[in-house]
Formats: C-alpha cells, sequence, structure tokens
C-alpha cells in the first residue's frame, strides 16, 4: 500500500504540473527552392553518348534492334523505322508433285485411242472376212489362197513370235546378270548374225531372197563399222548399264509390266496375222496391208513405252526421293495419266532419232564438195533443234512429274545443260544403239528360223515370211528392253537433277572429266572444241 501510493504521488504532481504550465512554441516551417537548370536535347544527348557510346545500328532479317533504354545508359526513342531495310532471303523452290492427275497429251491420247479402235474393227472384220470364206466356200479361189496362207504362211510367222519372245526375256535377263560383257557382245553379234543371215537367204538363190539378203549383209557391214567407232565408249557404257540395273532387284515385280507387254504383243500380232491373210483379198491389199503394219508399229512401240514409263517412275523415284514405289501404282499411271505422253512419244522419237541419224551421216560425209554437203551443217543443226523438244530422255520427267512429252523433252535437256559437259555426255549414250540392235539381231534370228522353215515347205513365201518374221521378231525383243534401257534413262537424267546424291558414284564425275582434258572422242554433233569447253 506505502509504494502504490509513493508510485501514485508522482503521477498526480506531474499532472498538476502540467497543467499549471504553458505549452511548448510549434517549430517554425522553412520553405526550401530546388533549381533545376536543364541543358538542351542535343547537349544531353552528346553528354550520354559520350558517357556509354551506343552500339552500331545493326540490319538483321529477323527484327529491328531492342532500343537503348535511360537504364541501360542510352535514349528511350524510337527505332528509326523509315531507315530499316530487311535483307530477304529466297525460299527453295517447292518439290516438284509426284502425284498430277492432268492426263497429258490429251489429243495424242484420243487419237492413239481412235486409231486403236479402228485397227481393232479392221483386224476384227479381215480376221471375219478370211473365217467364213473358208466356211462357207471352201472350194472359192479366195478360200483356197487362204487356206494356202493359213498352212504354209502362218506357223512360221508364229513361230517367229515365239523365239522373239524366247530372245527378249534372255536379252533382258543377260544383261541384268552380265552388263559389262554384254555390251560387247550385242555389238558384235549384231554384226555376225545378221552377216550370216544374209547370206543365208542369198544362197535361197530367189530374186526377192536375194534382196532381203543383200540388204542385211550391208547392214551388217554398217554394224561392224559402228561397233568399231564406238570402241572407246564401250567400256563406260558397260559400267553405266551395270550402276542403272542394280535397284532392279530392290522392287519385286518391276519386270510384270515388261512381261505383260509382251503377252499382249504376241496375242495381237498372231490375230494381226490371221487380219493380213484376210486383207490380201481385199481392193487394195497393198495399201490395206501397208495401213496394219504401220498400226501394229505405233501399238508396239506404245507397248514399249507403257512398261518403259512404268520402269522409269520406279527407279526415278528412287534416286530422286528415295521412295519405294508401287509398281503396280506405277503402272496404272502409265495406262491412265501418262498414257497420251508414250503415243506422242512413239510416234515421233523414232522418227526424229532416225532423222537424226542421217544428218549426222551428212555432216561425217561432209568434204569439199560444197555442191552436195553444203547443208549438212544446216541439216544437223535443226535436227538438234529438234531434238531438244522431242528425246527419248523425256519418258523420266513423263513418269516421275506427269509432264507433257514436249514440256518433258525441255526439261531434261535443260538440266543436262546446266551440268557442264553433260549434253555431250548425254548425246555420245550408246544405250539406245545398244538395244536397237538386241531388236535387230533377234529379227535376224527370227528370219533363219522362219525363212529356212518357209523355204522347206514352200518357196513362194519365203521372201514375205523372212520380212514378216524379222518384223515381228524385232518389235517383240525391245517391249522386252524397255527395263534396261529405262533404268539408263533415270541413271543420267537423275544425276543431272541431283548430282550430289549418295546413289551415285564417280563415273558419271570421272567420264565428264576426261571429256573436259579431251581425253574422249567427240560425237558429230559436239565435236573437241565443242567438248573441251563444256
Amino acid at each position: 500500500m506505502g509504494a502504490a501510493a509513493d508510485n501514485a504521488a508522482p503521477r498526480q504532481g506531474e499532472a498538476e504540473r502540467g497543467r499549471g504550465r504553458a505549452p511548448a512554441p510549434a517549430p517554425e516551417a522553412r520553405e526550401v527552392k530546388v533549381v533545376v537548370e536543364e541543358p538542351p536535347p542535343a547537349a544531353a544527348v552528346a553528354r550520354l553518348q559520350a558517357q556509354r557510346a551506343l552500339p552500331p545500328l545493326q540490319v538483321t532479317t529477323q527484327a529491328p534492334p531492342t532500343p537503348m533504354t535511360v537504364a541501360s545508359g542510352g535514349v528511350d526513342q524510337p527505332p528509326p523505322l523509315a531507315n530499316y531495310q530487311p535483307v530477304m532471303q529466297t525460299p527453295p523452290p517447292p518439290l516438284a508433285s509426284l502425284n498430277s492427275r492432268v492426263y497429258t497429251n490429251q489429243i495424242s491420247l484420243c487419237l492413239f485411242l481412235l486409231h486403236l479402235a479402228a485397227a481393232g474393227l479392221a483386224v476384227g472384220f479381215f480376221v471375219y472376212r478370211a473365217v467364213k470364206d473358208i466356211v462357207q466356200n471352201p472350194r472359192s479361189h479366195n478360200a483356197r489362197r487362204e487356206q494356202s496362207l493359213l498352212r504354209k504362211w502362218l506357223p512360221p510367222v508364229e513361230g517367229a513370235v515365239a523365239l522373239s519372245i524366247v530372245l527378249a526375256f534372255a536379252w533382258q535377263k543377260a544383261v541384268r546378270a552380265w552388263p559389262r560383257a554384254m555390251v560387247r557382245v550385242i555389238l558384235w553379234s549384231g554384226f555376225g548374225v545378221t552377216l550370216a543371215v544374209g547370206s543365208l537367204l542369198m544362197c535361197f538363190s530367189m530374186p526377192a531372197t536375194v534382196g532381203l539378203g543383200v540388204a542385211m549383209v550391208v547392214f551388217s557391214i554398217g554394224t561392224g563399222l559402228y561397233a568399231c567407232w564406238v570402241t572407246r565408249r564401250v567400256g563406260f557404257t558397260a559400267r553405266v548399264f551395270e550402276k542403272a540395273v542394280q535397284p532392279v532387284d530392290k522392287f519385286r515385280g518391276l519386270n510384270g509390266p515388261a512381261y505383260l507387254m509382251v503377252a499382249a504383243g504376241f496375242v495381237w500380232i498372231s490375230v494381226w496375222c490371221v487380219a493380213v491373210i484376210g486383207a490380201v483379198n481385199f481392193p487394195f491389199p497393198g495399201l490395206t496391208i501397208l495401213a496394219l503394219v504401220v498400226s501394229l508399229a505405233w501399238t508396239a512401240e506404245v507397248m514399249r513405252n507403257v512398261a518403259n514409263l512404268t520402269a522409269s517412275r520406279v527407279i526415278a523415284l528412287y534416286y530422286l526421293r528415295g521412295m519405294q514405289s508401287s509398281v503396280q501404282f506405277s503402272f496404272q499411271r502409265a495406262l491412265s495419266y501418262n498414257l497420251g505422253s508414250a503415243c506422242l512419244g512413239s510416234l515421233f522419237v523414232p522418227t526424229i532419232e532416225a532423222l537424226r541419224i542421217l544428218a549426222r551421216g551428212l555432216n561425217l560425209l561432209e568434204g569439199e564438195d560444197e555442191f552436195m554437203f553444203s547443208c549438212a551443217h544446216c541439216c544437223l543443226n535443226v535436227m538438234n533443234a529438234v531434238f531438244e523438244y522431242g528425246n527419248s530422255w523425256a519418258f523420266v520427267h513423263i513418269a516421275a512429274y506427269g509432264r507433257g512429252f514436249v514440256q518433258a523433252s525441255r526439261s531434261t535437256w535443260l538440266q543436262f545443260e546446266r551440268l557442264p559437259g553433260m549434253p555431250a555426255l548425254a548425246d555420245a549414250d550408246i544405250t539406245s544403239s545398244v538395244c536397237f540392235l538386241t531388236g535387230v539381231t533377234s529379227g535376224a534370228l527370227c528370219v533363219a528360223l522362219a525363212g529356212s522353215w518357209t523355204f522347206v515347205t514352200h518357196k513362194h513365201y519365203t521372201a514375205t515370211v523372212s520380212l514378216m518374221a524379222f518384223y515381228v521378231g524385232y518389235l517383240m525383243t525391245r517391249i522386252g528392253m524397255a527395263l534396261p534401257q529405262a533404268c539408263v534413262g533415270c541413271y543420267y537424267v537423275c544425276y543431272a537433277e541431283n548430282p550430289g546424291s549418295r546413289l551415285f558414284d564417280k563415273t558419271i564425275p570421272d567420264r565428264l572429266g576426261k571429256m573436259q582434258e579431251d581425253v574422249v572422242a567427240p560425237t558429230p554433233r559436239f565435236p573437241h572444241q565443242h567438248v573441251g569447253a563444256a
């Protein structure tokens, strides 16, 4: 109690003292004046730049540089967009479509289909007429003649057709199995076989057979001279064959379209032969049979190019995109979307090639006689210009990209021209000549079979049967050899389009190097000065 009283007493005294004292005066307020001197903007910028230099303006393809702020030592100003010029980079060209749904060369397709319909009707009519004469009037003059042709003319021709099928498959198999050796074998067998068969026909001692024999002997001499002339190209052609046919084993059934076309050709030729017998008694038999022969040539060439397009699409997509394309799908495209290009190419490529060979021959024979050979260079230049718009290399781009025949011919040749020395290399290729000689050799062997058979049974038909046997034997073998020729064409064209592909070795680059060194023999189109400059 005493302590509490003692604590309360001071507090009460302090309160009394506080009530009796006056309050303390409030502190006096002071006025502070701040004077800020703002320098001109240019001076401020100069002083800041002197303190910290601004980085130089960099123009990029992404975006303008981030503006400097006051916090980072710069001036917060908008970027100079008026002077900003980005560097534009050209995007790579898009890849060409591989699944074009456009029917190429529709006019040619319509003409071929109309021709095929007319040929079918004509063949059916002539077959019906021959059978009708034999059945209804067996003792008439026309019936006896047709019966004689059926017994003595038709069997040797059909035997020749069957032999040509065996030879077509044998040539193809041999080229795929032994490509290096077969190039020389084909060149010299074309010379030897035609010479032997021509001599055999001359031994029959009939004017018609002697004429055919002389023609074959002359052709064999030309073949031998050609084989000697291209000796320096044989090794390279053999290596190209070896490399080009290697992808065939990767695709099962790639031979199927060629076999199917050969079978269709056998059926059509068999019926066609009977139609020829019926056309013998038709008015103007010579013109009628000639029309049937031309129709058969165009049809067989279209069959060959259908097989060519099928193999070209499969092999080209393997080289260009590394794709495992379906053989069946490629065959369907060749028979539908690309059939018009096959028809147009079948009509013009053999003609252009024949005229080009003639122009080359005139250019080689050119001498001091300006009266005879003054137009040799002109003819060669014209044919070379036409060749750029219609050549056999076009089938690769037709099959791969679905282009028309003329457009594909031009695009493939432009690709060759972009690669130095490639036009001369493609011009010196003898693959087409090798495949052509396989057909000639097979035709000559068919002549030996059918001509000997007919000479024993009925001498009067020996010349006509021999001529027909050579014709059908050549056509059937060319259909079977479509696969190797397509492989070689893809090898050249796809290399020109993508030389850096790992699927190609040094075969073509080494050859181009030798051509630039003027080691390789020139061609009439590309003489030494052109090859060296390439």
